[in-house]
């Protein structure tokens, strides 16, 4: 019974692998919806979109059955590190994020010029901050199929 971190930048499948994990029978929880994340005011007066502490919480203190399979990029998400026992970065190039940005329907983030260039930002610091303490990494070029048999076996490994 194993818990997994799948995070990474926009574009590069998350939510997507999510989706094939619960179709195949996992539970899997995309953290980016108003039940799991909500919108903080920062000191300099920005704003962050991050996780419900007490949810993820609750989330990871009531499984206790199967893999759990949780997607995210938030600030405050290396709280949890140490409940989860996988911490997966999916990567792709910068390219290969915003074609997929670009003709994805079930996401309207990544369309505009500001958030596009956000994107990159984020591409270039926070990547590296993630890559830096995930445990595992694995290139989310590869065919959506392999990108979950992967997850599913860093599971396995780890429960």
């Amino acid at each position: 019974m194993a818990k997994i971190l799948v995070t990474g930048m926009s574009g590069t499948g998350k939510s997507t692998a999510l989706k094939l994990l619960a179709a195949r029978g996992h539970h899997a929880v995309d953290t980016d919806t108003d039940r799991w994340s909500h919108w903080v005011t920062l000191p300099d007066g920005s704003g962050d979109w991050v996780w419900r502490e007490p949810a993820i919480d609750a989330l990871l203190s009531g499984h206790d059955e199967g893999d759990l399979f949780v997607a995210g990029c938030k600030s405050n998400q290396g709280v949890f590190y140490p409940r989860f026992d996988q911490v997966v970065l999916l990567s792709a190039p910068a390219e290969v994020m915003l074609a997929r940005i670009s003709t994805r329907t079930d996401n309207p983030f990544g369309k505009r010029p500001e958030e596009r260039a956000a994107i990159l930002h984020d591409l270039a610091t926070v990547e590296p901050l993630l890559r830096a303490t995930c445990t595992a990494e694995i290139d989310a070029r590869a065919p959506i199929e392999k990108v979950v048999q992967q997850l599913e076996d860093l599971a396995r490994t780890a429960g």
